[in-house]
C-alpha cells in the first residue's frame, strides 16, 4: 500500500509526527490501518487525532465499517481519557447513529460530563434517521427541560421524523415552536417543513411554505415536486418542474429521481436525464430503468440496462417483474439467471417476481424449480417466498403440496394465513378455508379485511348465509377495516345467498363506491331480473366519474339477456366496443347469443356467431342450446348438442339441457337415452350437493366461527 511505505521509509529516519498522520487521515482508504501506523511510530495521539479518525472511519458504500472497528476507536478513546472533550463524544455518537447502534450512542451521550446543543442534536437527528420518532421527540422535550435552546439544526433534523399521519401534530407543534423562538425562515427549514407537510398529505402547507420562499434554491423545488409527486398529482409535479426550468434552475439527480417516482412519461425523462447530463448518474438510471419496466417498455429497460456499465440487483428484479407481468417467463428466468452473476446474489424480491408470472400449467415445472432453488438458496424461509410458493401451488390445484409448505412453516404471518385461505377459496375448497380460519382464531392470529373478504367469497361459493352474515358481524364489532374489496365481497355474497335486501343496505351504506362494487350490485340487479335497476346503477356509476369495464358491461348484458331485451343488449354491446374500446370476452358473447335465442332470432345468433372476433366455445354455444330450450327447437338443439359433444363431452351441462329440451315436448325414452351418455362419460352432471345446515350450531365463541353441515346427493336434472 502506498501509504504504508511512506510511513515506513519515514520510519526509518525520525518518527513522523502528529500533523503527518492527520494530513494522511483526510484521503485515507483505510483510516483504521494509518491508526495503527500511528500508534506503531510512537505517535501519541490527541483529540485531534480522534476527531479526524472518527469522521474519516463513517461507513459507505464502498467502505463499510465493521462493528469491531468501531469498538477499537472507541477502546483507544478511553483508554486515553480523550472523552472529556465534547466534540469528540459528539463526533462518536454521529458514528454510532450513523451505522444504527442506537443504543451505543445513547450511552456514549449519558456517560458525557458535559454536553452542548451540538451534541443533543446529533442525538435527535440519529434516531429521527434509524427510524425511531417517538425517542427523537422525547429527547427534544429533555432538551428543553435541561434548558438548551434549541436551534435551526434542531428542527431540521427533528422533522423528518413527524412526516407520518399519526404525528402531524406533533410537527405543527414545533413549527409554532420555531416561530415562537424566533429562529428564523431559511430555505433549509422552509424545506424540512414543507417535506413534513407533504409527507402528512397537507400539501396546503407545502404549497404555502414553498409560495412565502423569498430564495427558492433546487432543494426547494425537489421538495414541492417530491411533494405532488409523492401524493398522485403527476401534472403538478410537472408543471412545477417546468417552472423550475424557467427560473435558470440547473436540475439535479434528485430532481429527476422525484419525476421518475411520480410515474412521469419515462421517454420524455429519458430526454431530460440526456439533456442535463444526469445519464451516468447510477442512481438516476435504475429509476428510469424501473420505470420504463414498470409502465411495460420491458424491452427499452432492458436495452438501458445493457448499455449502462452499472449493473444493479434493483434493475433487473423490476425488468423480471416486468416480464413476469407479461407472461413471458422465458425472458423472466434468463434475466434471473444473469442476477446470479451480480455481487448481490437475488433477493426474496426477485425470486417472488418469476413466481407471480407462473400462470400458465405449462410453467408449473418452471415453479417447482425455483422453489428448489429456493431451498438451496434458504430463500423459502422468507414469508413472502412462503406465500407466493403456496399462491402458485394453488393456482394449479395443487392442493396438498401448498398446505403441506404451510403446515411446515415454523412461523405464520397474517400474510399466510391469508394466502391459504384466499387459495383453498379458489379452488374451490371453501370448507377447508372455513376450517383454516377456525384453526387460525384457536392460534390466537386475528383476521384482517382481506381473510374477511376470502372467507365470504367461500360463503358465496358455498351458499353460507349464516357464516357469512356471522363474518359481517364479527367485522363490525372488531372494527377491522372495511375496504372496497370487502364491502364488494359482501354485495356479492348477499345476492348468492339470496339476501337482496342486505346486499342494498351494504352498497348505500358506502359514501363513494368503488367501480368493483358498482359492478357487484349491477350484477346482483341483473340475477334477480332487476334490469331497470342495473341501467340506473350503470348510469349513476358514469355520474360519479367512473369509467365501466369489461365486468361492467357483462352485468348489464347479463340485464338484457334476463329482461329480453334485444335492442338495448345490441346496443350496449356496441358501445362496448366503440366509445370505451374494450374487447369483448366469450362471456360477452355468450350474452347476446343468449339474448337473440331466447327472442327466437336464431338467424341473427349464427350470423352474429359467424362475425365474432374470437373462436366461440362451449360457453356460446351453450347459450345457443339454452335458447333452444326455450324456444323448443329439438333439431336445431339436436345438432348444437353434436357440436358440444366434440367440444367438451365431460361438461354435464349440456346433457342437461338436451334432457331438460327432451322432457319439455314429453320424449322420455331421449331424456333416458342422454342421461345414460352422460353416466358413460363421466360427466359432471349427474349429481349435485346441497348443504343443509341440521342446527343452529353456527358459534361465535372467543370470536372463533364453525359450523356443522350435511351434505346430501341429489339429483341437479330440473
Amino acid at each position: 500500500m502506498k501509504v504504508a511505505s511512506t510511513i515506513h521509509c519515514s520510519t526509518t529516519t525520525t518518527p513522523p509526527n502528529l500533523s503527518f498522520f492527520h494530513s494522511l487521515f483526510h484521503n485515507a482508504t483505510y483510516p483504521l490501518s494509518i491508526f495503527r501506523q500511528l500508534l506503531a511510530a510512537y505517535a501519541n495521539p490527541n483529540h485531534l487525532t480522534f476527531s479526524l479518525l472518527i469522521k474519516a472511519s463513517l461507513p459507505s458504500p464502498s467502505s463499510p465499517t465493521s462493528p469491531l472497528q468501531v469498538t477499537q476507536i472507541h477502546t483507544q478513546l478511553l483508554k486515553r481519557a480523550i472523552d472529556q472533550f465534547v466534540y469528540v463524544n459528539t463526533a462518536l455518537i454521529d458514528f454510532y447513529m450513523k451505522l444504527g447502534f442506537t443504543t451505543l450512542a445513547l450511552q456514549v451521550f449519558d456517560d458525557m460530563p458535559h454536553r452542548d446543543v451540538v451534541s443533543w442534536n446529533v442525538l435527535i437527528c440519529g434516531y429521527s434517521q434509524n427510524g425511531h420518532p417517538y425517542h427523537a421527540l422525547n429527547f427534544f422535550v429533555h432538551m428543553l427541560r435541561h434548558c438548551f435552546r434549541p436551534n435551526q439544526t434542531t428542527i431540521v433534523g427533528l422533522l423528518p421524523c413527524c412526516g407520518r399521519h399519526e404525528l402531524i401534530l406533533q410537527g405543527r407543534s414545533i413549527h409554532g415552536f420555531g416561530i415562537k423562538a424566533g429562529l428564523g425562515c431559511c430555505a433549509q427549514l422552509n424545506n424540512a417543513l414543507a417535506s413534513m407537510y407533504a409527507k402528512c398529505d397537507d400539501l396546503e402547507g407545502s404549497q404555502l411554505l414553498f409560495d412565502e420562499m423569498a430564495d427558492k434554491n433546487v432543494v426547494s423545488w425537489n421538495t414541492m415536486i417530491g411533494a405532488y409527486g409523492q401524493n398522485g398529482f403527476l401534472d403538478k409535479a410537472i408543471l412545477c418542474f417546468k417552472e423550475m426550468l424557467k427560473e435558470g434552475l440547473q436540475p439535479s439527480s434528485v430532481t429527476m429521481m422525484n419525476l421518475l417516482s411520480a410515474n412521469a412519461n419515462p421517454e420524455t425523462l429519458h430526454c431530460y436525464i440526456m439533456k442535463f447530463g444526469l445519464i451516468n448518474d447510477a442512481s438516476v438510471v435504475t429509476s428510469l430503468v424501473c420505470l420504463y419496466a414498470k409502465q411495460g417498455f420491458t424491452d427499452m429497460a432492458k436495452l438501458l440496462y445493457k448499455y449502462f456499465p452499472t449493473k444493479d440487483l434493483i434493475s433487473l428484479t423490476a425488468i423480471i417483474s416486468s416480464y413476469s407481468e407479461k407472461g413471458d417467463i422465458e425472458s423472466a428466468v434468463e434475466c434471473f439467471i444473469q442476477t446470479l452473476q451480480l455481487d448481490s446474489k437475488p433477493d426474496a424480491v426477485a425470486l417472488i417476481s418469476v413466481l407471480h408470472g407462473i400462470t400458465d400449467p405449462a410453467h408449473f415445472d418452471v415453479g417447482c424449480a425455483f422453489h428448489g432453488y429456493g431451498l438451496k438458496s434458504g430463500l423459502t424461509t422468507n414469508c413472502l417466498i412462503a406465500n407466493g410458493l403456496i399462491s402458485m401451488y394453488f393456482r394449479f390445484d395443487e392442493i396438498e403440496a401448498a398446505l403441506l409448505l404451510f403446515y411446515d412453516m415454523s412461523e405464520k404471518l397474517l400474510t399466510t394465513w391469508n394466502s391459504v385461505i384466499s387459495g383453498c377459496v379458489q379452488a374451490g375448497k371453501s370448507n377447508d378455508a372455513l376450517e383454516l380460519f377456525y384453526e387460525m382464531n384457536t392460534c390466537g392470529q386475528k383476521p384482517d379485511a382481506i381473510t374477511i373478504a376470502s372467507l365470504l367469497s367461500g360463503c358465496s361459493q358455498l351458499g353460507h348465509l349464516r357464516i357469512g352474515e356471522t363474518l359481517h358481524g364479527y367485522a363490525l364489532r372488531n372494527d377491522v377495516k372495511m375496504e372496497d374489496f370487502t364491502r364488494t365481497a359482501l354485495i356479492d355474497m348477499y345476492t348468492k345467498c339470496g339476501r337482496f335486501d342486505s346486499a342494498e343496505k351494504v352498497f348505500y351504506s358506502i359514501n363513494d363506491p368503488c367501480l368493483a362494487t358498482w359492478n357487484s350490485i349491477i350484477s346482483g340487479y341483473s340475477l334477480y331480473g332487476l334490469e331497470h335497476k342495473a341501467f340506473g346503477c350503470y348510469s349513476k356509476l358514469q355520474e360519479h366519474g367512473l369509467k365501466p369495464d369489461k365486468i361492467t358491461l357483462l352485468g348489464v348484458l347479463a340485464a338484457c339477456t334476463h329482461g329480453g331485451l334485444v335492442c338495448e343488449g345490441i346496443e350496449f354491446f356496441r358501445i362496448m366496443k366503440e366509445e370505451y374500446r374494450l374487447v369483448p370476452g366469450l362471456q360477452h358473447y355468450a350474452c347476446i347469443v343468449g339474448l337473440l335465442g331466447r327472442a327466437g332470432l336464431f338467424k341473427e345468433a349464427f350470423e352474429f356467431i359467424n362475425n365474432m372476433e374470437i373462436q366461440p366455445d362451449s360457453a356460446v354455444w351453450g347459450a345457443l342450446l339454452s335458447a333452444c330450450c326455450i324456444q323448443q327447437e329439438i333439431k336445431l338443439g339436436e345438432s348444437l348438442a353434436k357440436k358440444l359433444f366434440f367440444l367438451n363431452n365431460k361438461n354435464g351441462g349440456f346433457y342437461v339441457l338436451m334432457s331438460n329440451l327432451y322432457a319439455i315436448v314429453g320424449r322420455w325414452d331421449d331424456v333416458a337415452r342422454v342421461r345414460d351418455m352422460m353416466r358413460d362419460s363421466g360427466g359432471d352432471g349427474c349429481s349435485g350437493i346441497s348443504s343443509i345446515q341440521v342446527t343452529s350450531s353456527l358459534e361465535d365463541t372467543n370470536n372463533n366461527t364453525r359450523s356443522s353441515e350435511v351434505h346430501l346427493n341429489t339429483s341437479s336434472w330440473h
